[in-house]
């Protein structure tokens, strides 16, 4: 894949992408690689900005052709008539009548020899805009990219979800056998009964709510990548990936990098360079264009007269002329078209300024973010262990008759919660290191990500973690 304007908008030129619809494969379980993959082929969004890439690469072609004379070809065909005052004494009724028909092929020349810097500004505007073309193209691509992520990562957290609540049904469940165990032995009461009723009866209404999710995360995302939205899509969970552990760049490093890599500043950058362009252009039409100009052609008369004879003539013709031409007045025209390029140079470069804060603003917020979200899967992992085992002892001593249901209930729904903060907090923890990639420019790049991913051999599951299943379909 291009990953420099210049690539980008060279290849635009020579290129017309194909017109289709993803194919979604129900039967296939789909990487987060492959989604990409698709939307860069088929997310409409890529094929508009890769057509005005393709438009600005054939504007510098356009206004590379100045350079070139102006060649035509042309054929006269005509005929006139014309009346001639003439003396009585030579013609009988004091005029002549003569009728003219004629024939002149002719080739035309007009060549700009010199405009003191006016083509080569133009030329120059049309090459800085290609370039800012190829890096917007770049840009919509890495957004298509993340927008592809962060849905497989809802998705991602939807599956999750789901999975939770069928584990929280299970201890709802758990909890009402508990309860009407009791009841049949007379340690417990109808109302504890019906209240353990109740929370499975919410457990079941949370499930179908995840299932519902689910489903439209499902469309979403096949959406996204540019095919028929449905929910017959399905995704590896990446239950065996392991997470990101720590990151690998400080924040002045990603600084660094997102100053250089990404393309938006490499657009503004470009944009700038065709304002600058642009004012050089305005500059030059106070001064004098030299042209030349010349024809050439084969012209054959053949006329006639009411009085006497005329005769035919075939011959080359030919004119040439260097011209000089110097505007002196147009009202105001050069000027007012000089202060609107100048300001648009300032816009360009105020928005370069805009742009570049942003991107530090974006930067710092990824890295903030980046880092609450490691501590949070952290506390995550500790607050379901301690739930599940704070449930288990509830579970067991309601069982002895040491506590009631109230206290049983209540572990419960920290149990249920903490499954939830738990898929909440993997999913966040992977979605803002795609994130970090997206806002230093390196998203679909080659160079080294921001955040270094835990061993294989760290990565210990604990009782009590979550089961995942692969590509759940609905």
């Amino acid at each position: 894949m291009a990953s420099t304007p210049a690539s980008v908008a060279d290849c635009a030129a020579r290129a017309i992408p194909a017109d289709t619809i993803a194919k979604i494969d129900p039967n296939h379980t789909y990487s987060l690689a492959e989604l990409i993959d698709l939307a860069e082929r088929n997310n409409p969004r890529t094929r508009i900005v890769w057509e005005r890439a393709r438009q600005s690469a054939e504007r510098l072609g356009l206004e590379k052709s100045e350079y070139y004379p102006l060649l035509a070809a042309a054929a006269t065909f005509a005929d006139q008539r014309t009346i001639s005052p003439f003396p009585k004494p030579l013609a009988p009724r004091g005029y002549t009548l003569a009728e003219i028909p004629l024939t002149e092929p002719e080739v035309t020349l007009n060549y700009l020899l010199f405009d003191f810097g006016g083509r080569a500004a133009r030329v120059d505007s049309a090459r800085a805009e290609k370039l800012a073309a190829g890096a917007n193209f770049i840009a919509a691509n890495q957004q298509v990219a993340f927008s592809v992520a962060s849905n497989y990562y809802k998705l991602l957290t939807a599956q999750e979800r789901l999975v939770a609540t069928k584990d929280t049904l299970k201890t709802a469940q758990t909890t009402q056998d508990a309860a009407e165990n009791q009841l049949a032995n007379g340690r417990s009461t109808m109302p504890d009964v019906l209240n353990a009723r109740a929370e499975t009866a919410q457990a079941v209404f949370d499930m179908e709510s995840a299932d519902g999710d689910e489903k439209i995360a499902r469309v979403q995302l096949s959406e996204v990548v540019g095919a028929e939205p449905s929910p017959f899509i399905t995704i590896d969970a990446q239950k065996d990936s392991p997470l990101p552990a720590s990151l690998s760049l400080s924040i002045e490093e990603l600084i660094d990098r997102a100053i250089k890599d990404r393309p938006d500043l490499a657009a503004e950058v470009a944009d700038i360079r065709a304002a600058e362009d642009a004012v050089r252009n305005a500059k030059a039409a106070y001064r004098p264009k030299i042209e030349l100009s010349g024809s050439a052609g084969y012209l054959s008369i053949f006329p006639s007269t009411d009085y006497g004879q005329l005769g035919n003539a075939s011959a080359v013709v030919w004119s040439g002329a260097l011209g000089i031409e110097w505007r002196v007045f147009d009202g105001g025209a050069r000027k007012n078209n000089l202060l609107i390029a100048k300001s648009r140079e300032r816009e360009a470069k105020d928005s370069l300024r805009e742009t570049k804060d942003k991107a530090v603003r974006e930067v710092w917020t990824a890295y903030i973010a980046f880092h609450t979200a490691q501590r949070q899967h952290d506390a995550s992992i500790a607050l379901l262990d301690s739930a599940n085992s704070s449930y288990s002892a509830s579970l067991e001593a309601y069982q002895y008759g040491v506590k009631n249901l109230v206290d049983v209930v209540t572990a419960e729904r920290q149990l249920a919660q903490a499954r939830l903060s738990g898929v909440t907090a993997r999913s966040r923890l992977l979605l803002e290191a795609v994130d970090l990639e997206f806002v230093t420019g390196n998203l679909l790049r080659s160079l080294p990500p921001a955040a270094k991913l835990q061993s294989l051999d760290t990565v210990k599951p604990k009782d009590g973690t979550l089961k995942q299943e692969d590509g759940q379909k609905p």
